[in-house]
Formats: structure tokens, C-alpha cells, sequence
């Protein structure tokens, strides 16, 4: 097996991958590189930015869970692109899993979105994802690799909980005027990762998210209160928007229920935390 990207959803994917596996991880040069290796993984330190140090990835697994994010700028993923280049030089993987992102649907309004949805892209980073799938497509079709593609909302852990967010009173929008979110633990999305290598279809797109959407404002009052932190003060729509980063703007503004029925039947994806709600009562509250 080869992970592309040593973050946290890489390695917390190694706990569900068969005990007889040999794992490499192809990593830029960080503190990832040690806790790799502690846990039994083949680490091979390079950068996707450059060519010359991918080329020891050729025939080198059976399977790749690609987790590393497009560059910032352009409209295309030249990393992706020079990985996939290397992988056919030598013999193919099997199969090869592309981590994406719910983003590339766009703003639904709030309708339940299946994976047969338009993609509605409105930011240059949900485009550059777009155009990741569909080289993953492309790829996988000309070389008769298995080609599953994750789409993740917004991943939470114990470590990725909006408390800072919180703490500095960053306002959330009215409740008649929200947005709804969606979300998956990282446990369960590294679940997901290990069983598309071994279930997922050719080019076949799963939503990995739990079975609760929610509006945004409701999560972050549920971490709010469990954590025993003021709420967010809640205000129009236009005037959070005036006060919070563009960034974190793009993220608000788009509204989506995103149906999670295709991992749990094709993948028989078993959620360990089928709502945020489920994961924060096995926190401490301080």
C-alpha cells in the first residue's frame, strides 16, 4: 500500500488496513516523516512540486490512497498529474483511492445532494478539485486501474473542533438564513479510505459523511455547549459576511444535505460516530 500525503486521515487509515500489508508514505520532509516510521510505515521524503523525487514511486503498490491537496493557484492539479505519470511507468496499482472534497458540488440551496448532483464550482480551489476527478477518471479508465473518489465534508477529531473559532467570538449566521453543513470524523473517513481499496468501483464517486446535517450555526452551538463556551452571536447573512475571512466566507455560504446512502451500501461503510452529537458525549466537557 502507498499513502500520497502523510496527514492525520493518512495515518489514522493505517489502523484499518490489513496486518500484512506493507505500507510506504510519500511525504514532504516534517514531523510526519518520525510518527510514520514509528508506526512500521516505509517512509519516502520528496515533494509533489518535484518531478525527480516522485520517480521511486513507480510499481511500487498495489494500492494508493491519495490524500495530498491540489496547489493553490491555476485550474488543474499538476501534482496529481506528475503522480499518476510516474504510477504508469512501472507495473499498475490496483486500485488507487482520490480523497476529494464536497466542495465541488457548489451551493444547492440547501437540497440533499446524491453523488449524481450537478457540480456547481464556484471557487478556484472546488475547480481544482474537479479537475483532479476527472484526470483520476481518465487515468484509471485508460489503464484499467480502480478509481474511487472520497468526497469529504468537513472532517472533525478531538483536534479539529471549532474552539478557537468559538473563543474568539467569530459570529454565525441567523438561524432562518443559514446554511447547512455536513461533516464526518476522521476516524471514519480513514474507515472509508481502507474499504474503497477493496470495494469501491472504477470512477465511482461516495459522499463520506454522517447521516446528520447540520446548520452550521447548530454544530458550532453544539460545541459550544458541550464545551461550555458562549454561542456564537448570530447575525444576517450579509453582515457575516462583512466580518469574517474570504476564506472562511466560501465555506458559509454554500448550503447542501449531502445523502450518504451510496458509501453505506457500497462500501457498507459502519459509521463509528453517526453524528457529531455521538462523538462529543465521549469527550470530557473541559
Amino acid at each position: 500500500m502507498l499513502l500520497v500525503g502523510g496527514g492525520d486521515v493518512a495515518f489514522r487509515a493505517l489502523a484499518f488496513l490489513p496486518r500484512t500489508a506493507r505500507v510506504s508514505a510519500f511525504v514532504r520532509e516534517g514531523p510526519q516523516v518520525a510518527r510514520l516510521r514509528s508506526a512500521g510505515v516505509r517512509v519516502i521524503v520528496g515533494d509533489l512540486d518535484q518531478s525527480h523525487s516522485l520517480d521511486r514511486l513507480a510499481g511500487l503498490a498495489d494500492g494508493v490512497i491519495y490524500s495530498a491537496p491540489p496547489s493553490s493557484s491555476g485550474d488543474s492539479d499538476p501534482r496529481l498529474r506528475r503522480v499518476l505519470s510516474v504510477l504508469s511507468r512501472g507495473m499498475l496499482p490496483r486500485t488507487f483511492v482520490y480523497i476529494s472534497t464536497s466542495g465541488v458540488y457548489g451551493d444547492h440551496a440547501g437540497a440533499e445532494v446524491a453523488e449524481t448532483a450537478h457540480l456547481r464550482t464556484a471557487s478556484p480551489r472546488a475547480r481544482r478539485r474537479v479537475a483532479a476527478e476527472r484526470l483520476v477518471r481518465h487515468w484509471g479508465r485508460g489503464n484499467g486501474v480502480t478509481t474511487p473518489i472520497l468526497r469529504a465534508p468537513g472532517i472533525y477529531a478531538a483536534d479539529r473542533l471549532p474552539l478557537a473559532r468559538l473563543r474568539a467570538g467569530t459570529p454565525a449566521i441567523a438561524r432562518e438564513e443559514d446554511s447547512f453543513s455536513n461533516h464526518i470524523h476522521a476516524d471514519d473517513l480513514a474507515l472509508a479510505c481502507a474499504l474503497a481499496l477493496f470495494r469501491g468501483a472504477a470512477g465511482r464517486a461516495f459522499n463520506v459523511c454522517d447521516e446528520q446535517p447540520l446548520r452550521m450555526g447548530d454544530y458550532f452551538d453544539c460545541v459550544a455547549d458541550h464545551f461550555g463556551l458562549p454561542r456564537p452571536q448570530r447575525l444576517s447573512r450579509e453582515a457575516v459576511r462583512t466580518r469574517v475571512e474570504p476564506m472562511l466566507w466560501s465555506f458559509m455560504a454554500e448550503s447542501r444535505r449531502l445523502s450518504n446512502q451510496r458509501v453505506r451500501e457500497e462500501l457498507r461503510l459502519c459509521l463509528r460516530y453517526p453524528t457529531v452529537a455521538d462523538f462529543l458525549q465521549t469527550l470530557d466537557s473541559v
